[in-house]
């Protein structure tokens, strides 16, 4: 294993144009500004109603690895995120297994962002099939990616102030519905306690899945060869995206649970915010079906500017072959054949997980496949659930593989033993393995078959691991 500093290497770099700013609305696209609405019902329904100090607890869990991620980033400004931090502090060898656990989780968020966001396109315009959206989206995302970096973070700045406009409505519409009646004196707190349906039981298995809310936010760190001063500004930017996500889900859920109580079910409990926003105000029941719409495409967008990148510091230190995976192109400065890559199987994938779930669904192990029952399959939406199941095996992993890389530079090969550099990577790895460990069986299933796939591969690419691996941290310039 080597590092150079790269300054005598020959050919184009990524070029270091994003902001501390750029950076966050980075992270806040990438995660959504509207996190929490997509997934409220099913909060509320595991919570009873504890939504809030549910958000509140998986924001402090993640900021822990989010300071894990930003120290890492510090000490190695490199796109290979994880996979860099691991294979340099801990081993190559587990290093590649934690690339490779990475492009699982990068891979599935542009495909799942594909199939969510062709279902609710397809349900305004109904004349128009799912699959033709899934062509149009992806066709949208890779078009708006080959362009450039900066092109692309002029596209999220303009995604987040229309969503902040939209949330803005939301709290206004709320506002007036609130205080446009008396309440009792329990009203305002019950969102955080109400003893007469709290359970610790259920307050942690909600914490576990608003955890999962925040995933999405390790994809700054990909960025840290294209980030000005990447030292200071990703670990600022991790923390801060973290912060602003927190705080904005926990209001939006807070408003919500004030307008729509938990004791009154939701006529669907995956589009229940809708119908919340929809008490408050009505043409906001529409609205509020765009922005997530616009929401996921900005996840989507982002998450294939992530892929890409991780798959160009994979390539570059030859975990994976180089002359595909390691080249940029000289007039946009970015990793095109990687673009390009996570672009394609986002389109096969999206096609071919509608059809897994498809096939479980109309029981086709005993039906004919007929034209008419493949175009329900492919104009259904199962394959979202599905594909949500499986992306965090891989994030998981990695957000592990980073707070032992964390720990072992900050804490246990430094001259000072401070708490500040125990504390976060400890706490940090051992909520990410409680999750792990909770993960549904499919994902497992599905997560476990990759990384056997993917081990394979590396024992064939670096001989039994015994080639070096070349780690190159770039120049600040």
């Amino acid at each position: 294993m080597s590092t150079s500093a790269g300054a005598n290497e020959a050919g184009p770099r990524l070029r270091r144009t994003l902001t501390l700013t750029d950076l966050i609305l980075y992270g806040v696209i990438v995660i959504q500004p509207v996190a929490p609405m997509s997934v409220f019902g099913v909060l509320s329904d595991r919570g009873k109603g504890h939504v809030v100090t549910a958000i509140l607890i998986a924001m402090v869990a993640m900021l822990f690895t989010g300071i894990s991620y930003g120290r890492m980033a510090r000490a190695y400004p490199s796109a290979g995120s994880a996979f860099t931090y691991v294979a340099q502090e801990v081993n190559p060898t587990v290093g590649y297994i934690t690339g490779w656990s990475m492009v699982m989780d990068y891979m599935l968020n542009p495909l799942i962002c594909t199939v969510w966001c062709a279902g609710q396109a397809s349900a305004f315009a109904p004349g128009v099939p799912p699959w033709i959206w899934k062509i149009f989206f992806v066709i949208v995302f890779t078009l708006l990616n080959v362009r450039g970096i900066k092109t692309s973070a002029r596209i999220n700045t303009g995604m987040a102030i229309f969503m902040g406009a939209v949330v803005v409505a939301i709290f206004i519409a709320a506002a007036r519905f609130i205080f446009g009646a008396p309440h009792e004196a329990a009203y305002f707190s019950r969102p955080f306690y109400d003893p007469t349906t709290f359970t610790l039981g259920g307050l942690f298995g909600c914490t576990s899945i608003a955890v999962l809310t925040y995933i999405g936010f390790d994809g700054i760190s990909t960025l840290s060869e294209e980030a000005e001063n990447p030292r200071r500004n990703i670990l600022l930017a991790t923390v801060l995206t973290c912060v602003v996500i927190g705080v904005l889900s926990a209001v939006e859920v807070y408003v919500a649970q004030l307008i729509w109580p938990a004791s009154q079910p939701f006529p669907d409990i995956n589009t229940a915010y809708s119908y919340v926003a929809g008490r408050a105000w009505a043409p906001l029941f529409s609205i509020v079906g765009f922005t997530l719409l616009l929401a996921n495409f900005g996840s989507g967008l982002g998450s294939q500017i992530g892929a890409a990148r991780l798959l160009y510091g994979m390539g570059r230190s030859n975990a994976l072959p180089k002359s595909f995976f390691g080249a940029v192109d000289e007039k946009h400065r970015i990793p095109r054949n990687n673009v390009f890559l996570v672009g394609a199987v986002a389109l096969i994938g999206a096609f071919l997980l509608e059809i897994v779930a498809g096939y479980k669904t109309y029981s086709l192990g005993s039906t004919a496949l007929t034209w008419d029952t493949f175009k329900k399959i492919m104009n259904g939406g199962e394959a979202y659930g599905l594909g949500a199941e499986m992306l965090n095996f891989g994030a998981l992993i990695a957000f592990m593989g980073v707070n032992v890389a964390a720990f072992l530079r900050y804490y246990v090969r430094s001259n000072e033993k401070k708490l500040g550099f125990l504390i976060p990577p400890v706490l940090g790895f051992i909520i990410c393995l409680g999750l792990w460990l909770n993960l549904s069986k499919p994902a497992i299933l599905v997560g476990s078959i990759w990384m056997i796939a993917g081990i394979a591969f590396g024992v064939w690419k670096t001989k039994g691991f015994r080639e070096t691996l070349s780690f190159e941290v770039p120049p600040e310039e």
